[in-house]
């Protein structure tokens, strides 16, 4: 289901999100969201993979 961009979503965490950020984008990766402080209280950026699929990735705390 994940190769064909079904799945629906990755949830990753990090202590360093910007750095992560920035290696990921540098590597191309379709950028769907940068690093934004949510409403909620987490920190997270998106991605998507070549599959379609959501990759989020939240700073751990």
């Amino acid at each position: 289901m994940m190769a064909k961009g079904t799945y629906g979503w990755i949830l990753l965490a990090t202590p360093d999100l910007d750095a992560v950020f920035d290696k990921v984008r540098a590597a191309d990766a379709e950028v769907v969201q940068e690093p934004t402080e949510q409403p909620y209280g987490i920190r997270d950026c998106a991605f998507r993979d070549p599959a379609g699929n959501l990759i989020r990735i939240q700073q751990l705390r």
